[in-house]
């Protein structure tokens, strides 16, 4: 029976899985909307995984979590290991790419930008304040054009004189785009002109001051829009990969990371029926008053997490169980 390695990364967004083989092979994978419920988004990309797999010869022998809810889902699936995101796009890639220097990735609320030189992480930068350069962005405007999010891309595909559309922040281009379209521009332009808007930003905030140097490597969900990486394209003057499990590279780069850690053990798909939940628990050891977490496993307390000194009321939070 084959031994295999599981990863899930939670974003704000979307929430994805993947198992692989030590060979970095990819043998089942999801990718479903987080809707504001992580804790309800793991259980079904787990499920779905398992559906996959199931009658499969293989057993899991590791499961690590990345993402912005990795600590609270790497309770849930007691993982072997807890991974920040910029690492774990990184071993991912690498594992596709082994030459990238450059990896781009803009997700639903967030983006990044992770420089490699000889394999190894030299430099990153995020972006988690301003919406104008990431994958909400693009959907808010296309809801405001009443066109699909899917067919964004093929649109801005079909554009011959892409509207200039002020990037700098969602303000300015949402008011750009509204005087553009009352003054006839065509919604092929106009979504040229957006997915240009989005690249401008990218490289003006989160690219700023980095080398860019090739090959460059796109991943994320706004890399499945073809217009944003045409956009880079013309934009950087190079040629831009796009792999095609791009949108679950963090979830398998954390779950070769898992693979390769010490702290090996069998995965359970039992987490269907468990009872998760968590709670918000404002401290008040000291003058911070940290707003801090508590997870429960069947009205069981688990940890707690927020506090920003060892006075943090640990045991408070598990009075709240």
């Amino acid at each position: 029976m084959q031994e295999c390695y599981l990863g899930v990364d939670i974003g704000s967004i979307s929430t994805k899985a993947a198992v692989v083989n030590p060979a970095a092979e990819l043998l089942a994978s999801s990718y479903q909307w987080t809707e504001g419920n992580p804790i309800s988004a793991v259980k079904r990309v787990i499920a779905d995984v398992d559906g996959q797999l199931r009658g499969t010869p293989i057993r899991i022998v590791a499961c690590g979590t990345t993402g912005s809810a990795r600590k609270l889902c790497g309770l849930m699936l007691n993982a072997t290991l807890v991974k920040n995101e910029i690492t774990a796009h990184a071993v991912g890639t690498l594992s596709r790419y082994p030459k990238v220097q450059t990896i781009f990735e803009i997700g639903g609320q967030d983006s990044k930008i992770i420089i490699l030189r000889s394999g190894v992480v030299i430099d990153y930068a995020m972006n988690t304040l301003c919406a104008a350069g990431t994958g909400a962005f693009l959907s808010s405007q296309a809801r405001r054009l009443g066109i699909e999010i899917r067919q964004l891309g093929e649109l801005a595909l079909m554009s011959t004189k892409p509207a200039r559309i002020a990037g700098r922040c969602t303000v300015f281009s949402e008011s750009d785009l509204i005087h553009k379209a009352n003054i006839g521009y065509s919604k092929e332009d106009l979504v040229a002109g957006l997915c240009r808007a989005i690249v401008h930003n990218y490289l003006n905030n989160v690219g700023k001051g980095k080398e860019i140097m090739p090959p460059i490597v796109f991943q994320g969900g706004v890399s499945l829009n073809a217009g944003v990486v045409q956009a880079i394209e013309e934009i950087t003057g190079y040629k831009v990969l796009v792999d095609e499990n791009a949108h679950v590279m963090g979830a398998i780069g954390v779950a070769l990371l898992a693979g390769n850690s010490a702290a090996h053990h069998e995965f359970s798909f039992d987490i269907y029926d468990t009872d998760f939940k968590t709670l918000g628990y404002e401290c008040q050891g000291c003058q911070n008053a940290c707003e801090m977490v508590c997870a429960f496993r069947n009205g069981k307390f688990l940890d707690a997490w927020g506090n920003r000194c060892e006075n943090g009321a640990v045991s408070a939070c598990a009075a709240l169980g």
